[in-house]
C-alpha cells in the first residue's frame, strides 16, 4: 500500500509573491499548503500540488492544522512573528520556544546556531538542552557533533568588564557540562571543526544570524522549534526565499 504524501504549511502574510515563487519553484515530495487571509494570493496553473488555505487568522490556522495533523510539518514563511509563535507556544502548551539555526557561510560552511531569538538561551540549562537536542540535528544533516560555546571575550581579557567576566566564566561550565569546548569569542576558530555553535546568549546569536545572512552572503535555511513534538520550522520575513526553509522541513520529515 503506497504511503500517503505528506503535507508542509507555509504561511503567507507579507511579502506574498516570494512566498509563491518559493513554493512553485522548491522541489520535495510532499504536497503544499499555502495559509493567507482571503484573496491575497492565488497559486498559478500547473502546480496541482500545491493549494491555498485562506483564514482571517492564517498563524492560527497553521498551527492548528499543524497540532491536528492536517499537517506535517510547518513554515512560519512571512507571518507575523508575534502572533504566529504566540499560538504556536500556546498550542504546544510551552511557555517558551528553542529554536537552532541552520545556517551556511559565503563559502558553503553548514553549521547549526542556538540561541537565535531574544528571549532564549539565557542559562546555563537552558545552553544545555540546545546541546542535547542541537548533536541530533547535526548527526541527522551530517554534520560534526562537535560543539563549541562562544563568550564576551578571550581568557586575557578577564578583569576587564564584570560582564564579560561572567559571560566567559559561564561558558565554560557549559561547555564542561554540555561535553563541549569553550572557543572564548573565537567563532572563526569555532566553525572550523565545531556543527553546533553556541551563542553567549539569544540576542548575541540573532545578531550573528543577521549579520551573516543578510550582510555577509551567507543563508539561512531555517530555524527547527526543538521543544515540541511538531515539526516547526521558524524563518525571517527578510529572507530572500524559502526553498531552504521548505527543503528543510521535508527533510525533517524524512
Amino acid at each position: 500500500m503506497q504511503a500517503a504524501v505528506k503535507k508542509i504549511g507555509i504561511g503567507i502574510g507579507a511579502d506574498t509573491e516570494k512566498v509563491i515563487d518559493s513554493v512553485c519553484r522548491v522541489s520535495v515530495p510532499c504536497d503544499i499548503v499555502c495559509y493567507s487571509r482571503p484573496g491575497i494570493a492565488t497559486v498559478p496553473a500547473g502546480h496541482p500540488r500545491i493549494r491555498m488555505a485562506e483564514s482571517e487568522t492564517p498563524e492560527s490556522a497553521l498551527v492548528s492544522d499543524l497540532m491536528t495533523g492536517a499537517i506535517d510539518a510547518a513554515v512560519r514563511g512571512t507571518l507575523p512573528a508575534n502572533a504566529t509563535l504566540q499560538a504556536l507556544r500556546a498550542a504546544a502548551g510551552v511557555n517558551h520556544l528553542e529554536r537552532i539555526a541552520l545556517l551556511e557561510t559565503a563559502g558553503g560552511k553548514k553549521f547549526l546556531l542556538a540561541p537565535v531569538g531574544i528571549d532564549e538561551g539565557w542559562t546555563v540549562a537552558d545552553k544545555l538542552a540546545l546541546i542535547r537536542k542541537g548533536r541530533l540535528i547535526a548527526r541527522r544533516f551530517g554534520l560534526p557533533e562537535k560543539v563549541g560555546v562562544l563568550s564576551g571575550g578571550r581568557f586575557g581579557d578577564i578583569g576587564r568588564h564584570a560582564r564579560v567576566d561572567r559571560s566567559m566564566a559561564e561558558a565554560e561550565l557549559v561547555a564542561r557540562l554540555g561535553d563541549a569546548v569553550h572557543y572564548e569569542i573565537l567563532i572563526e576558530d569555532a566553525i572550523e571543526s565545531c556543527g553546533l555553535i553556541i551563542a553567549p546568549d539569544g540576542i548575541s546569536g540573532n545578531l550573528v544570524f543577521r549579520t551573516l545572512a543578510f550582510l555577509g552572503a551567507g543563508h539561512g535555511h531555517g530555524a527547527p522549534v526543538v521543544n515540541i513534538d511538531r515539526i516547526f520550522v521558524d524563518t525571517s520575513r527578510a529572507s530572500p526565499d524559502f526553498t531552504n526553509a521548505l527543503l528543510l522541513a521535508a527533510s525533517l520529515l524524512e
